[in-house]
């Protein structure tokens, strides 16, 4: 069987699902305290680098997805299934878990 090697151009998201890549967590406070890897928190914001073709309706056709390849957004905390690919964190969530395009 023939090894397969996965990258973001390989990967298409299946009906409303998005595949973000995280942003990575702050290092230290905003007073400027150093935090360690366990004190982290997971991160909620990602860019969106692919997006299925949406919800399939009754009738056969496909719902619009309210996002795009390219917009920073906010998504539930604990949504999705973490992706790791090369050294870069990714996760494949719903769209109902996004919860704002950030500005």
């Amino acid at each position: 069987m023939a090894a397969m090697a996965l990258n973001v151009n390989t990967l298409k998201p299946l009906g409303d699902r998005v595949f973000l890549k995280l942003v990575a967590a702050e290092d230290k406070t905003a007073g400027g305290i150093l935090l360690p890897d366990s004190a982290k928190e997971k991160p909620q914001t990602g860019e969106i680098v692919a997006v299925g073709p949406g919800k399939r309706k009754d009738d056969g056709s496909y719902a619009t997805v309210d996002v795009a390849v390219g917009d920073k957004v906010l998504y539930s905390k604990y949504a999705g299934t973490e992706v790791k690919l090369g050294t870069e964190d990714y996760i494949l969530i719903a769209e109902k878990d996004v919860l704002a395009i950030l500005a």
